[in-house]
């Protein structure tokens, strides 16, 4: 009897197991109550949290209160950055990383991408006392240093680009204006939403676009890879709020209209 019992036990164990592993992500989501959205808090219009109030807010931030809310579920925002993306798109850390991530070639390997709804391309800030350095032709001069940041698209771009200037790669985006404003370094590069910042929010930076638009960029969401269910209801949810409005009035809120993906 108990032998009959044990392997009743067990059977059933194994098929909930089975059961669990063959659940979409949308069922799990729907099932714990939770989407886990991986955001980049330090990105500017994007998925930004406030040093004054602690308050994310940003385009990123917006859709994701509106899918989540869309999904009828709680979420939850997980602190990340493009340079843990890769990981946190295989070790199950977050559903989605929404925080306006460049579809790129590298990447793809480890996750899969929506369809766009930003495209940036790359703008370089320098001091306004820098004589040397004017226009966007300055840059890439003998003796100059041009900061990029580590894990962003400008990365593997500027390393083709540069010809004469020297590439320095720091760890995070603070570092880049450190670089620039204690002289250690020329320009840093950005993209669209974050030099706007500078030239708004800081008395010092110069902002500097090339004649033709560098590496136009699609930014969309990342899924984990090999998922196709999941990313079909990204997808589908993106077609929501491009035709209902709400991408169009979150750009407009944040300044980012120029930027966004038809």
């Amino acid at each position: 009897m108990l032998k009959i019992l044990s392997t009743l036990i067990l059977s059933i164990f194994v098929t909930s197991t089975i059961h669990a592993a063959e659940m979409s992500r949308l069922e799990k989501i729907k099932q714990n109550d939770e989407l886990k959205v991986c955001i980049w808090p330090g990105y500017f219009a994007i998925s930004y949290r406030n040093p004054r109030t602690g308050v994310l807010e940003g385009i990123d931030v917006d859709m994701a209160k509106a899918f989540a809310n869309d999904l009828d579920v709680r979420l939850t925002f997980v602190d990340s950055s493009f340079g843990k993306l890769k990981e946190n798109m295989t070790n199950g850390v977050c559903d989605i990383s929404m925080h306006g991530v460049g579809v790129r070639n590298d990447r793809k390997p480890y996750m899969d991408f929506s369809e766009p709804h930003l495209v940036s391309g790359i703008y370089a800030i320098s001091m306004k006392s820098n004589e040397a350095i004017k226009v966007w032709e300055d840059i890439d001069q003998p003796g100059n240093v041009v900061v990029v940041q580590k894990g962003t698209y400008m990365e593997p771009v500027m390393r083709d680009y540069l010809k004469e200037a020297e590439l320095s790669v720091v760890d995070n985006f603070k570092a880049r204006e450190q670089e620039v404003e204690s002289g250690r370094a020329d320009v840093f590069m950005t993209d669209y939403p974050y030099g706007k910042r500078m030239a708004a929010l800081t008395n010092w930076a110069h902002l500097m676009e090339p004649k033709e638009v560098l590496a136009p960029t699609p930014y969309a969401y990342a899924v984990p890879k090999g998922e196709p269910d999941w990313l079909k209801v990204v997808n589908d949810f993106l077609k929501t709020v491009k035709t209902d409005g709400r991408l169009q009035a979150s750009a407009e809120k944040y300044g980012l209209t120029p930027i966004v993906a038809k």
